[in-house]
């Protein structure tokens, strides 16, 4: 998992960011709406970088592959209809 600080400013309005992905801070009304938002954020930056082929920093590479990709396994194709 990827760690996400979070603050509340003087202001009231709570700060969020994900370390690992410089830019990856955000502001919300409250704690869990703030990490909400930055978790939403933080993979749309790892979905980018992926899909344009930039390296994951190292922190993010290994969370990424230990708890997202873990669980997959090879697809699994239709059987194929037999002709007669």
């Amino acid at each position: 998992m990827l760690r996400i600080e979070s603050e509340q400013e003087e202001d009231g309005r709570w700060i969020a960011e994900v370390p690992a992905l410089p830019g990856v801070l955000l502001y919300g009304t409250s704690k869990v709406d703030a990490s909400a938002k930055a978790q939403a954020l933080a993979l749309r930056v790892i979905a980018d970088r992926l899909e344009h082929g930039e390296p994951l920093p190292d922190q993010v590479a290994s969370a990424f592959n230990r708890h997202y990709l873990s669980g997959l396994t090879a697809p699994r194709t239709a059987p194929r209809a037999r002709c007669r």
